[in-house]
């Protein structure tokens, strides 16, 4: 039986390392039970679960990314006052910060759909309908993962990055979209390994500080309806 019902925590602001475990833990308690399941010849349901964070600056690089990218070194990292990590996403190197709305979608895919690549298509679509509510027109890039501006132009500018993980059709990482961001940690990175492509912001785009609350409620909104999902806010 298919469970669309998925528990949303929004953990405010939250160290990197502490959430990347959590959802280790959520990503493991959902495959535990699909191979419980799969043992007992049962239909338990499984459990789909979304954390919306923001994160203190860190750069993580991906499993196939390219150390290269990543411009700074321990003593330059210290001084920026940012934290680096080596993680089990795909993608190459990329920054999460203030200001930047972080989802984590951890996922059981046979709830859904078994297709990765049409999951990645169908969180950039969410993310160009939230950009569209703000009279942005956002399209996707060929070949690069995320959500951009100006695609095809000398003024192309990438606005959310992308990685996930995803094992067993269960899916853990996301989407970082940048709401208000300091884009001037992206200057320490070769972002997502594209160099010669900007960076940027609602906020840049758009002149003023945008409501992070107004963002992740048309997300949500959004995400709801092209997943054909059930969201059920739960408390940390």
């Amino acid at each position: 039986m298919k469970n669309k019902q998925i528990q949303l925590q929004d953990l405010g602001t939250k160290d990197y390392k502490q959430t990347w475990e959590y959802q280790e833990e959520l990503f493991q308690s959902v495959v535990n039970q699909k191979i419980k399941n799969r043992n007992e010849n049962a239909s338990l349901p499984t459990t789909n679960h979304m954390l919306m964070v923001e994160h203190p600056h860190v750069y993580t690089l991906g499993k196939s990314g390219d150390m290269a990218h990543f411009l700074l070194d321990d003593q330059k990292l210290k001084d920026i006052g940012a934290t680096f990590y080596k993680i089990n996403r795909g993608g190459d190197i990329t920054y999460h910060g203030p200001g930047q709305l972080i989802v984590y979608p951890i996922l059981d895919l046979d709830n859904f759909f078994t297709d990765i690549h049409k999951y990645l298509r169908l969180l950039e679509e969410a993310v160009i309908l939230t950009l569209a509510d703000y009279d942005l027109t956002a399209t996707r890039s060929d070949g690069e993962t995320g959500v951009w501006l100006d695609v095809g132009t000398p003024f192309a500018r990438k606005i959310c990055a992308m990685g996930v993980r995803a094992s067993r059709w269960v899916t853990m990482h996301g989407l970082a979209l940048n709401v208000n961001a300091n884009l001037g940690y992206f200057d320490h990175i070769v972002p997502c390994g594209i160099r010669g492509k900007a960076v940027t912001s609602l906020h840049a785009e758009l002149g003023k500080e945008i409501n992070m609350d107004e963002v992740k409620e048309r997300f949500l909104k959004h995400f709801k309806s092209i997943f054909e999902a059930e969201l059920i806010s739960k408390s940390e």
